[in-house]
């Protein structure tokens, strides 16, 4: 009797998760395809989020991608540029109060699609042996 019990109890479980997610599919998926118009703030910040993060894989791929073609020292060069961005970016596009912590995604996005332009930059020039080191500490 109890096995029973337990066996409706979990099938009932199952039954509401997957009508949950169900529900939540279509809501995922318009999400996706409606950034042109979003119907609320968090809405918004869904779309924006999407596209920084994008920017934020292109930033890794772009650091990593230059990593590779430098010597160690020019390594420590880029290490130093990169940390000095990220304090900048963080101190232009974040801040900090008593409510919490606040990010301007608009700003993260911008910074960083402009950092990954200038990793590329570098790519470019340290590729084609023209490597100047002086702008890896940027």
């Amino acid at each position: 009797m109890k096995m029973n019990s337990i066996n409706r109890t979990i099938s009932k479980t199952s039954l509401t998760m997957l009508a949950s997610a169900a529900f939540m599919f279509p809501m995922i998926s318009w999400g996706a395809q409606n950034c042109d118009k979003p119907i609320n703030d968090f809405d918004g910040l869904y779309c924006l989020t999407k596209v920084y993060l994008e920017a934020d894989k292109e930033l890794n791929n772009s650091y990593t991608k230059l990593n590779k073609v430098l010597n160690s020292t020019q390594k420590s060069k880029l290490k130093r540029g990169q940390l000095a961005w990220i304090r900048d970016r963080d101190e232009r596009c974040s801040y900090h109060n008593d409510e919490g912590f606040f990010v301007n995604m608009n700003c993260a996005t911008r910074t960083t699609t402009s950092r990954v332009n200038f990793l590329n930059d570098r790519v470019r020039e340290c590729s084609a042996g023209s490597c100047r080191d002086s702008r890896l500490g940027e």
